[in-house]
């Protein structure tokens, strides 16, 4: 079952975590909370198998990692 609300869906490599998702999706590796509640059904495990489909939340966050710039450069390039 996947979660209401908009995501995005992210298929695993084999040794993902789910704090190396958060880094990707969120640029922080301590925000994997909500990742991690919107998949249910995946156990939580160290790392992952190759081929888990994962739910990711989008979160205004998301904006930073699509522009591919890491947390510490948002602010220099919003600012100037």
């Amino acid at each position: 079952m996947m979660p209401s609300g908009q995501y995005i869906l992210h298929t695993t490599t084999a040794s993902e975590r789910w704090d190396l998702l958060a880094w990707r999706y969120y640029g922080d590796p301590t925000d994997y909370s909500p990742i991690i509640v919107a998949n249910p059904n995946v156990p939580i495990e160290p790392v992952f198998a190759a081929g888990i489909s994962i739910a990711v939340p989008i979160q205004q966050k998301s904006a930073v990692v699509a522009a591919g710039l890491p947390p510490w450069k948002l602010s220099q390039a919003v600012s100037g």
